[in-house]
């Protein structure tokens, strides 16, 4: 990874480790998701995932998240169809009730053999609500192989821990 890809990271985390030790009263929570999108470079594959979210309020409307899944870039040859494992750490911010933004940044790591380790960022926008669901739309990069730029609806179902 680049030294930047690196710095970024080590800033993540140390957002993440705040979470840990704030005393907010917001609880935990843990969101599952499904990923349904497209790849913005040729030859454009479809997009398939599922992930799981933890997701800790701040406060101020604010909350630290950490997602890992598995990723499918399913080309239309699916011979050279790849499979990626992000883990990414980043922050939701609601500026209203139900509407928030969020940015996630780590690593993808390459289920194929050869494909290795990826810096990947994901900035999106979502409407959550009380009962638990939560309907966003994602551009997500995995910056090692340009066919791997996508934007995605994520489907999931978050509850308290």
């Amino acid at each position: 990874m680049k030294k930047h890809s690196i710095k970024l990271l080590a800033a993540i985390a140390c957002v993440f480790a705040m979470a840990l030790s704030a005393k907010a009263q917001s609880p935990w929570r843990l969101g599952i998701g499904v990923n349904v999108g497209s790849g913005l470079e040729d030859p454009k594959p479809f997009v398939l995932g599922g992930d799981l979210r933890l997701q800790k309020g701040l406060g101020n409307s604010v909350s630290a998240i950490v997602t890992t899944g598995y990723t499918h870039f399913f080309k239309k040859d699916f011979v050279s169809s790849v499979g990626i494992i992000p883990l990414k750490a980043g922050v939701k911010v609601f500026p209203t009730q139900n509407f928030y933004v969020n940015l996630e940044a780590g690593a993808g790591f390459g289920t194929n053999d050869g494909f290795g380790t990826s810096f990947v960022y994901s900035p999106a926008v979502g409407v959550a609500f009380q009962n638990g669901w939560d309907f966003s739309v994602k551009y997500e990069e995995f910056t090692k192989y340009d066919y791997t730029k996508q934007v995605a609806l994520r489907v999931a179902y978050g509850f308290s821990l």
